[in-house]
């Protein structure tokens, strides 16, 4: 069985150090969902969000052993925006999304409930970060103006996990942000 990648970022102070999540379904394994790495609660929370967030779009996770690794495993991972990277990598392991599409992203945001993407922190830092590793950028709409600032990078800012499946399968298009200063 293949592993999908998708990148994101831990936070260490102001620097954004690349966190390549990734997603492995086995053959067997009951329904079981790990997350492996140096994960903090939120993190691990991850788990119950991304599964309610795929039941919202009409899909369910196999059932099957999966395991999300977050590398490297001695950097520690906090915060909820972890949940749309580590969504899209079981998307690509599912076949439902090109897996390697998602290579060229840093991908960041908490995904609620319903599977709207809802804003997180750090999403300038991230786009420098993404900018700096030659990928684009997947964003919460949210955050899209904040991200906007880091110059010439491919933005994905998504009100939902089905609006950016939708897009990157060619179904819509996502409008790409335009830098403002929030309120």
């Amino acid at each position: 069985m293949t592993v999908a990648h998708v990148y994101t970022v831990a936070f260490q102070g102001i620097d954004a150090r690349e966190v390549d999540v990734q997603v492995h379904i086995g053959e067997s394994g009951g329904g079981q969902f790990n997350i492996v790495g140096l994960a903090d609660k939120a993190v691990a929370e991850s788990r119950e969000r991304v599964r309610a967030a795929l039941a919202a779009i009409g899909l369910a996770l196999p059932f099957k052993r999966i395991t999300v690794n977050l590398a490297p495993a001695d950097l520690p991972k906090e915060g909820s925006h972890y949940d749309l990277p580590i969504a899209l990598g079981l998307l690509a392991a599912m076949g439902v999304i090109p897996a390697s599409e998602m290579a060229n992203y840093v991908a960041l945001g908490e995904l609620s409930l319903d599977a709207a993407v809802t804003g997180v922190a750090g999403v300038l830092p991230a786009a420098l970060a993404a900018s700096e590793q030659n990928r684009g950028l997947i964003c919460p709409a949210a955050n899209g103006p904040e991200a906007a600032f880091a110059g010439s990078i491919e933005i994905l800012a998504t009100p939902s996990l089905i609006a950016l499946v939708n897009h990157v399968k060619g179904a819509s298009v996502l409008t790409p942000p335009v830098p403002r200063v929030m309120e």
